[in-house]
């Protein structure tokens, strides 16, 4: 897979990017306001996703992350990986990635108000990975600010209906087009 860097491929953007600083790093935000994201589906090859809690909260999510100034889609893919879930790029193996990026806004009362520019939502950059690496690796003590608290595997369709209804359709769009992949999985795994 091409290395493509955001802040010198300019045709991955659908305008042109700029940078800000936020909470002491350094963000993508496009002119329409939406941060250069990747989004992190762990499919087990049986049909399963991984599906991890939020620290302290109720909120369940795939892993994401911003990527950063300079950062390919994939290495911010495989830099989130690590600091969301303790894996490295040898438990994971690329199935499939978004053919185009994928968009929700941030509903306006959690949007940083004080941000210039002002970012509305993500951009994200979707990856559906196999783990062909040990769950037992899964570690979100990876770094010394854990995103999540707990994980499991879940239905493939189940995140859609209970992931926050801000991003129930960018979801839908991701697994809808993850999903023939996520058949072939499950069909290889009936005929053994």
């Amino acid at each position: 897979m091409a290395q493509e860097k955001i802040a010198e491929t300019l045709r991955l953007w659908n305008n042109e990017p700029t940078d800000i600083i936020l909470e002491g790093g350094f963000a993508l935000v496009d002119q329409d306001g939406f941060r250069a994201n990747v989004a992190i589906v762990i499919g087990n090859g049986r049909g399963k996703l991984f599906w991890a809690k939020r620290v302290g909260q109720r909120a369940w999510q795939f892993p994401q992350g911003g990527i950063d100034s300079g950062e390919s889609a994939e290495q911010a893919l495989y830099r989130e990986l690590y600091e969301e879930v303790g894996l490295e790029s040898s438990d994971v193996k690329i199935v499939q990635q978004s053919k185009r990026w994928l968009r929700y806004h941030i509903p306006e009362k959690m949007q940083r108000k004080h941000s210039k520019p002002r970012c509305i939502g993500q951009k994200q950059r979707w990856f559906f990975l196999h783990l062909v690496g040990d769950q037992k690796k899964i570690n979100f003590n990876a770094t010394s600010n854990p995103e999540f608290d707990a994980w499991e595997w879940v239905n493939y369709w189940y995140p859609i209906n209970v992931v926050v209804p801000f991003k129930q359709n960018v979801y839908r769009k991701a697994l809808a087009e993850f999903a023939p992949a996520n058949a072939r999985f499950e069909k290889q795994r009936k005929r053994r």
